[in-house]
């Protein structure tokens, strides 16, 4: 019998966390949401930093999103839109930021940690297989087969 007290109540946490899921931003043009959805996906939630304003639950992303979508509605295109939270946040709200001096180590530091370890280990190993190639002088020889001798006595 208390199962059936409890489902109207079960029915109605799911119906408000349905609610909660959805996004609030709605706009009445289609190609205005699909720029929204864009534009939410290509910025950092500074908060969290490893997730974009569509994935982030944090009130900063809310407020970004809700800022958007603001701007969005009052025909702002995407690169004032961008323009606009660059200069207030800096190039790090970008996932790709631009290419320029002060974002190069970002760009070509990866490749340049492959080049140089790829170019310790070629180092390395061509040093060892000329170790190992290089010919016994006689006094190596001779010390060799001192050492052999000894072994078997």
């Amino acid at each position: 019998m208390s199962s059936y007290r409890a489902l109207p109540l079960l029915l109605a946490l799911l119906a408000s966390a349905a609610a909660w899921s959805i996004d609030p931003f709605q706009f009445d043009d289609p190609a205005h949401t699909e720029r929204y959805k864009t534009l939410i996906e290509e910025f950092r939630c500074l908060q969290c930093q490893n997730q974009n304003l569509a994935d982030s639950d944090a009130p900063l992303a809310v407020d970004l999103r809700r800022e958007i979508a603001d701007m969005i509605r009052s025909e702002r295109s995407d690169d004032e839109i961008r323009g606009f939270l660059v200069q207030r946040y800096g190039d790090f709200i970008l996932y790709r930021p631009p290419v320029q001096p002060t974002t190069w180590l970002l760009w070509f530091g990866p490749l340049m940690l492959l080049l140089v370890s790829s170019a310790t280990v070629f180092t390395v190993v061509r040093r060892r297989s000329q170790l190992v190639e290089a010919p016994l002088t006689e006094s190596k020889h001779e010390d060799t087969e001192r050492f052999h001798g000894d072994q078997e006595l």
